[in-house]
């Protein structure tokens, strides 16, 4: 069993580039000491810092759509509602490095994992 660091994810709303596209699929890594260390130095972040995840998921999502790069520019227009996807994602992966959960069932009491999308999905 390999250790998985890229993770799939579907924005509810998508993101509506400068022609007019819309991208919804995405690819997101996991996130590494300097992607959340470096960030904290950028003049945006030290004058609004929930300007932080912005940077963050530009430095993280590795595709969406078509797009292979992604800045903070792009993801400033990003929908509200893809935005708080995006941060509870990246919460999830980044905790314990998967998109899934165990649950049990209330009857049997039987473990299994259950593959959860975030809010919005």
């Amino acid at each position: 069993m390999s250790f998985q660091t890229e993770f799939e994810f579907t924005l509810p709303r998508g993101y509506v580039d400068e022609e007019g596209n819309l991208h919804k699929a995405g690819v997101m890594r996991l996130a590494t000491a300097a992607d959340e260390i470096l960030p904290l130095k950028d003049p945006r972040v030290q004058a609004n810092p929930a300007y932080l995840s912005l940077i963050l998921l530009a430095r993280v999502i590795t595709r969406l759509g078509s797009l292979q790069a992604l800045n903070p520019k792009m993801i400033e227009n990003f929908f509200a509602s893809d935005l708080a996807y995006l941060q509870e994602f990246y919460q999830r992966i980044n905790e314990d490095g998967t998109s899934s959960i165990t649950a049990v069932c209330p009857k049997c009491e039987h473990r299994f994992t259950l593959e959860v999308e975030p809010a919005g999905e």
